[in-house]
Order: C-alpha cells, then structure tokens, then sequence
C-alpha cells in the first residue's frame, strides 16, 4: 500500500476528476441518443404524434402521417444531428471546466508577484500546484530578505568604511604637514611623524582596496579557463605571498598534501579561493598558533581542509558565507574586511561545481572544499 501511494503521481486527484467528467458526458450523451433513437416506438412515438396533433389543431391520423413523413423516415439525420450538436455542447463543458484549472494557476502564479503575499489557494485537484507554488513563494521572500539584508550590511559598511577612511587620510595630512612647515624639527621626531603617516597610508591603502572590493563583487557570470594545475606548487606560492602577514601575527602555516596533488580548474580563481581562506585563517585564528592545510585525493575529488585555532561563535556560524557579513562587527576594527572574503570562497567554489563548509570543533574551525578533479582519463 505505502509502495502505491509512493508511486502516485501528484496531479492523480486532477486526472481522476477529468476520467469522471468525460465518463459522465459520455453517459449522459449515450442516454439521450437511445432516448431519440426510441422515438418511433411505443409511448414516446405516441407522444410526438399527440404533440403534433394539439399544437397544429389536427387529427390524429393526420398527426401520424406528418410523424412518419417527416421524423421516422429522417430519423437517422436526425439522429446524426442531434449526436453532433451533443458533442460540440459537451466538448465545450468539458474545455470549460478544463481551462478553469489553467485560469487558476495562472492566477496562482500572478499572485507571486503581488504585493499581498498570501497563501496559494486552489481546488483540490490543483493541491499539488499550490503546493508548489506556495514552496516557491515561501523560497522568493527567502531569497528577497536575504537579499535586503545583505543590502543593508553593503550599505552599512560602505558608511562605515567611508567615515574610517577619513581618520588615516586626516592623520596623514596631519603629520606631512608637520614636517612640511617645521624645518627645525629633530631627526627622531621626523622618523617618528614617517613612521606614522606610512602606517596610515597603508591602512588607508586597505580600506580604498574594500571599495574596490565590493564594487568588483560578480562572479557569476565570469568564465571558468580551466587548466591542469600542481596544488602543492600552487599551495607553496600563496604561503610565500602571505609570508608577511604571517609574521606580523606571529604565525605559520603547516602543509599537508598528498604528492601529485593535481587538478583540472581555473588556476586564478582557485588561487583566490585559497587565498581569502588562508588569509581568513589569519585574521581570526589564535595568537601565536599554527594553520594546517591538508589535502588528499578520495575517489575523483579533492578534499582540503583549512584548520586554525579558534571558533566562530554558534549563532554566526551559518552566515559567514554571506556576503558583506562579518564574524567582528566592531566598527573600527583593524582586521574585519569588507565582509567578502567567504562568499567569493563559496563562488568560486559553486563554479566547479565543488562544496565548502564549515565546522567548529574542539577548539578549532575547520572550513573543508571539496573540488571534482576534473583531469582527462588519461591523465589520470
């Protein structure tokens, strides 16, 4: 019985309705034909002959000849008639009660473009439908909420951003200033105000670099140059490219990779892609600790994992692939980004058709990608 219903098919309420219908038509049809057919005989040829006789004030032998002449000898044409006109009557109730199905999901679809968003209703043969339709509805106000937040968190830092960049071009200004109009100022000093306004430049640099950020931010429709890449290679070039940074946080990055570690994919994305994870990794991980990346090959794909030291709180968890959102919210802060780092990861990601996701345990956030190999067979 569960086998049966599994295998019903959701409209199976519409197609049952429909057989009915036509069934009843097409009795209904029968009927009346067998009805005019037996007007010859018996009570109801009796009866076209006396109706005959009242309505033009005949007798009834007269009657009978008129009944015979014109309807029982014509009967057949009459007949054929009659089953004509039958038809063209109930075809046209059966495409009525038909397109009023249609009239429905049109105006079911209508409404998911209203204003109102109130639940899809139907007939319950079209249940089905507006089921689907309200699924839908349900998934655009979703996907419209998300959108409007993420909107507002754009908003939000564009605004924030604009008044921190204010600060360093105010110092800067300030201290080039200084040293343009004290010419009696010490050695000390003017390395002091250098040292300073270089710092500012550089955290000014940042934040014109976010602008540019968000307003480069449209992955998807950029196309995919794919390529055969060495991930060890490329693994060792983004570690040397961070070097830096990782020495101003006093920290390092432990490399696991299985030898032969190759891929089929856009090299530059996938470069970025790990970049923005490593450079997360960075920002958010423990002083004085260590990121291990591991990589190994399982079946016919690629799986890394990015670990650091550190948790994102529960409740943030599920967000930090949004755009614009960030784990540290604090204004001022010196190391939140423009909130893109993660959702360009997750992009690029889609565009392999790969996954990424992120967990938080025992003290550490794990984030792992999962990429199709994609090599030809026979470099395999």
């Amino acid at each position: 019985m569960k086998n049966r219903h599994k295998r019903e098919k959701p409209y199976q309420k519409l197609i049952n309705k429909m057989f009915w219908q036509t069934l009843a038509m097409m009795l209904l049809a029968i009927v009346m034909v067998l009805l005019v057919s037996s007007a010859g005989r018996g009570n109801v040829g009796n009866f076209i002959t006396r109706l005959i006789s009242e309505t033009f004030w005949v007798d009834w032998s007269l009657a009978a000849d008129l009944y015979w002449g014109y309807v029982r000898r014509n009967l057949d044409y009459i007949l054929i008639a009659i089953m004509v006109v039958l038809f063209l009557v109930f075809f046209r109730l059966l495409l009525s009660w038909f397109t009023k199905y249609f009239d429905q999901i049109i105006a079911g679809v209508n409404q998911l473009t209203g204003s109102r968003k109130e639940k899809i209703s139907m007939l319950p043969e079209l249940e089905f439908m507006a089921d689907k339709l309200n699924q839908v509805q349900d998934e655009l106000e979703r996907s419209l909420a998300a959108e409007r937040e993420a909107e507002k968190r754009k908003n939000d830092l564009i605004v924030y951003l604009a008044h921190d960049i204010k600060t360093p071009l105010t110092s800067v200004v300030g201290y080039l200033d200084l040293l343009d109009g004290n010419a009696d100022i010490s050695a000390e000093e003017r390395n002091k105000y250098i040292h300073i306004a270089r710092e500012k430049s550089y955290r000014l640099e940042k934040l014109i670099n976010e602008f540019f950020e968000i307003a480069r931010y449209n992955l998807a429709t950029v196309p995919l140059h794919k390529e055969e890449i060495d991930l060890c290679y490329m693994f060792v070039q983004i570690t040397d490219e961070v070097y830096p940074l990782l020495t101003a946080n006093n920290k390092m990055v432990s490399l696991h990779l299985d030898d032969e570690l190759r891929i089929y994919a856009d090299a530059e994305k996938l470069a970025r892609l790990f970049n923005n994870l490593l450079k997360n990794a960075i920002t958010y991980s423990e002083a004085d600790s260590s990121i291990v990346i591991l990589g190994h090959k399982h079946k016919d794909n690629i799986v890394l994992r990015f670990i650091n030291a550190g948790t994102i709180p529960a409740d943030k968890l599920p967000f930090v692939f949004d755009k614009f959102y960030r784990v540290d919210e604090a204004r001022q802060t010196m190391t939140g980004g423009a909130g893109l780092g993660l959702a360009i990861a997750k992009d690029i990601v889609s565009l392999h058709n790969g996954s990424i996701q992120v967990a938080c345990q025992e003290g550490k956030t794990i984030f792992t990608v999962i990429l199709p190999q994609g090599l030809p067979s026979a470099r395999q």
